[in-house]
Formats: structure tokens, C-alpha cells, sequence
């Protein structure tokens, strides 16, 4: 029990972190975007392409491009984060050069503080000179970076992903309850649920649970997209698919969206602890890298099961949520009517 507590306290602490980092520091929602991108085209393409592709499937040619991609994390981590925050892209792709090795966490660190820096050396360096001296003074600064943050990474924010895996190995069941609604939530707030993953360097069953979570959950936003009449057909497919897309719509429907939220991807949750789902491709907890990733881990007759329950519970948190609003709805309009009548107070 000690240790599931201590694995959601750290979650929660950890999920408060990232939340004030979004919203607080400077562009600080545009480099968690790029670094859930850069989660997607390295550990999404290595679970596909390394251990389907070329582990189940026997074809070396994708085999070798799964693995190329899984030792590119902060390569891509630093060129992403810098182009989204609007680096100029020869700096952010040499950057991204100089740090290969590196994790993808070190790279997010340095792509964010290079991102700052490569402005003001546009500024001051002489024009025609500006490309090639910025690009010899960011190459080793950004190696730099990520030299000196790659151990307080690697005893933080990794250690803190360990200790939540441990948790859901020891308490799997809870876990699957309790990180799975806490993952969809995520999954479908602006922040980012890839991202988030990615950063823990989670895996295994903690990441399965997160990857099914956001699968099942996605149907949960469709039930309650679909039953409070939020948007239209694309809308309803939409927050399926990627929830940020609705992000505007999601934002004024909050308490029935996250509650149902929490339900459904509690329940899909509990669908990946049972049949044990394994996924070591951190950052992949969105509909589709989560459908995707976990056949790269498991048997894939395991993995359709744990989906199609995962689903079902899904569309039980989208009922239950959607039902309780339009309940609400209900008697708020009745008694909005009642004070309208004749008498009425």
C-alpha cells in the first residue's frame, strides 16, 4: 500500500510540475508539444517498426529503422522543441546533431534553453557570419546542456517513473484504476499525456496501462460528445482521435468531459492490469500510438482483448458521465420553468 501511495503521490506531484511549467513558463505549452511530436516520430516508429515489424514480422529492413529511430529521442526532442518555439531550424537541427546519444529528456532541456539563446545571437552576430558562428557556438553548448542535466534527470523524473511502474506491478489493479483516469484526463486536457510519459520514461505495465487508457477514454469523449450535442460529427471524431483538437470545446464542458474522463479510462485501465499489458515505448499514451504501441510488447490476440474491454468501459464512463449532466440539465431547466409559473418562488 506504501509504495501505490507513494507511486500516485509522485504522479501527482509530477503531473502539478509539468501543469505549472505549461501554463507558467514562456512558450511553455509550445515545447511540451514539441516534445510529445518528438515522442511520436522516435518511440512510436521503434515500438512499430523494431518490435513488430521487425522482431514478430522478421523484416530487418524496418527492424533497422525502429532501432535507428529509438536512439534518435534526443536528436529529435531538441530539433522539435526548438522549431516549435520558433528556433531558427539550422540552429535547431544543429543542436539536435550535437546531443546524439542523449536522451530524450536531456534534449528537451537543451532545445528549450537553446531555443532562448539562438535569438540573441542572431541579433548580435554580424549578418552573412550569423549561421556559421551561432551554429559553432550552439553546437557545444547544447552537448553542454545535456552533459549537465542528463543525472538529474536520470535521478528524478526516471527515478520517479521506476517507482510508479514498481507500483503498478505490485498494485496493478489499483493502479490500473487510478493512473489509468488520471492518464485520459490528461490525455484530453491541453496538456499532454505523451509528453508526460515520455518525460517519466515510463514503461511496462504502468505504460500500458496509460497507452490502453487513452484508447478505451477516447471512446468516453465520443459518448459524451455524441449525448450533450458538443459540436458536430467532425467534433465527435475529432476529440476521438486527438483530443486537443476540441481543446476549446473541452475547456467549457469540463466537469462532465473529466469525469467521464476518469471513469472510462479508469475502467480501460483496469482492462490492460488484467491481461497485463506491456508497452516500453514511453511517450505513446494517445488513441492511436496506444492502440498501436502495445502489439510491439505483447501477444496480439492479448492486446485486441484488452482493447475491446478497454472500450467497453470507455463507453460505460461516457454513459455514466453524460447521463448524471443531462440529469442535471434536467432539473435545473424544470426548475428554472417552476419559477416562471404563476406562484412560483
Amino acid at each position: 500500500m506504501f509504495v501505490l501511495i507513494k507511486g500516485m503521490g509522485l504522479l501527482l506531484f509530477t503531473l502539478f510540475l509539468f501543469s505549472l511549467f505549461s501554463l507558467k513558463m514562456p512558450k511553455g505549452q509550445k515545447a511540451m508539444s514539441g516534445l510529445a511530436n518528438a515522442a511520436v516520430a522516435t518511440f512510436l516508429v521503434e515500438a512499430i517498426h523494431k518490435y513488430i515489424s521487425g522482431d514478430l514480422l522478421h523484416i530487418k529492413f524496418l527492424g533497422e529503422v525502429g532501432a535507428s529511430s529509438g536512439n534518435m529521442g534526443g536528436v529529435a526532442a531538441v530539433i522539435l522543441v526548438g522549431l516549435n518555439m520558433g528556433l531558427n531550424p539550422v540552429y535547431a537541427v544543429t543542436a539536435g546533431a550535437a546531443v546524439l546519444g542523449y536522451g530524450i529528456l536531456p534534449g528537451f532541456v537543451a532545445g528549450y534553453i537553446i531555443s532562448f539563446i539562438g535569438p540573441i545571437l542572431e541579433k548580435k552576430l554580424p549578418k552573412g557570419l550569423d549561421i556559421i558562428i551561432g551554429a559553432l557556438l550552439i553546437a557545444p553548448l547544447a552537448r553542454g546542456i545535456a552533459l549537465g542535466v542528463d543525472p538529474i534527470v536520470n535521478s528524478t523524473l526516471i527515478s520517479i517513473g521506476s517507482m510508479i511502474t514498481v507500483a503498478s506491478e505490485q498494485s496493478p489493479y489499483m493502479m490500473g484504476f487510478l493512473l489509468g483516469g488520471i492518464m485520459k484526463m490528461v490525455c484530453t486536457s491541453p496538456l499532454s499525456a505523451m509528453a508526460l510519459t515520455a518525460m517519466l520514461g515510463l514503461q511496462g505495465l504502468a505504460m500500458g496501462i496509460a497507452s490502453i487508457a487513452c484508447v478505451g477514454g477516447a471512446f468516453s469523449d465520443g459518448i459524451v460528445f455524441k449525448r450533450l450535442k458538443l459540436g458536430d460529427k467532425s467534433s465527435i471524431i475529432g476529440v476521438m482521435l486527438e483530443p486537443l483538437t476540441q481543446a476549446p470545446i473541452v475547456t467549457l464542458n469540463a466537469l462532465p468531459i473529466f469525469s467521464s474522463n476518469f471513469i472510462g479510462g479508469g475502467l480501460a485501465g483496469l482492462s490492460a492490469a488484467y491481461f497485463k499489458i506491456i508497452n516500453n515505448a514511453p511517450g505513446t499514451a494517445a488513441p492511436i500510438p496506444g492502440l498501436l504501441a502495445p502489439f510491439g510488447f505483447n501477444e496480439p490476440k492479448t492486446v485486441i482483448f484488452a482493447v475491446l474491454f478497454a472500450i467497453c468501459g470507455g463507453i460505460i464512463g461516457g454513459l455514466l458521465g453524460s447521463t448524471v449532466t443531462l440529469y442535471i440539465r434536467k432539473k435545473k431547466s424544470e426548475t428554472v420553468q417552476n419559477k416562471g409559473l404563476p406562484g412560483g418562488k
